[in-house]
């Protein structure tokens, strides 16, 4: 095989560079996201610039702006969600019910919003570049969507009577509690910023979940439009049609 990638003409890096060049890429997409507060400035050649290398080099490890956008941010939502299931986890070794579990997620949830308050802007207060809805379920904040389905699914197994389906249960907990925390981030002083969110997102959560839960496990809530349309999101489907049928 040649020594040239098929893509580029660019020589192909010796084993194991190409990784270190991929994380260099993530580190200067990092950088570069702090100081612009955003991505509208933020192009190929722009992050080729500070790494140090040709725009073509670039492209070999990310097929254009949005997968390297969320490819530097991928850990932070990652960090997010494996916050949320410790705590989820932490509550259940404590005894807790589904109900509690879930409170749990929303309070690990807002305290990640108030300690890395950047990191948060970043991930949901700064827009990202636009994609075809069919690529919107590679989006790295679906680990947070997950834990939050998986959450609801449990209180419903549980017997916890749902008003809606499990996918627009979490997406209106995860809207809310983005609302809260949007709203502190945008009309607050810094430091009414760091006062805690959590009673309001414990009141949110009292909103879409009983108290008690009934004798026996609930079937699902009955399908939605809406419902259907978060499920087409989430599945990578853009029509409600194929939704229906996963």
């Amino acid at each position: 095989m040649s020594t040239q990638s098929a893509v580029s003409g660019r020589a192909r890096s010796p084993r194991g560079q190409g990784e270190q060049l991929r994380r260099e890429i993530l580190r200067a997409v990092g950088r570069l996201l702090d100081e612009w507060g955003g991505v509208e400035k933020l192009t190929m050649r722009a992050v080729a610039r500070e790494v140090g290398v040709a725009a073509p080099s670039i492209y070999l490890h990310f097929s254009d702006k949005a997968e390297l956008v969320w490819a530097a941010l991928a850990d932070k939502y990652e960090d997010l969600a494996a916050r949320m299931r410790a705590a989820d986890a932490e509550a259940a070794d404590g005894g807790a019910n589904a109900r509690e579990r879930l409170r749990a997620q929303g309070h690990a949830y807002c305290l990640f919003a108030r300690e890395y308050p950047g990191h948060y802007r970043l991930m949901y207060e700064v827009r990202q570049p636009p994609v075809p809805t069919a690529r919107l379920h590679l989006h790295p904040s679906r680990h947070v969507s997950l834990s939050l389905r998986e959450a609801f699914a449990r209180c419903r197994e549980a017997g916890y009577p749902l008003s809606m389906p499990d996918e627009q249960a979490a997406q209106t907990l995860w809207a809310g509690l983005h609302g809260f925390i949007a709203l502190q981030h945008t009309l607050s002083s810094a430091e009414q910023a760091q006062e805690p969110v959590e009673p309001l997102a414990d009141g949110l959560v009292d909103t879409l979940i009983p108290a008690e839960p009934a004798d026996e496990p609930q079937p699902p809530a009955a399908d939605t439009e809406a419902a259907q349309r978060i499920r087409a999101i989430l599945s990578g489907r853009s029509d409600t049609t194929s939704a229906e049928a996963s």
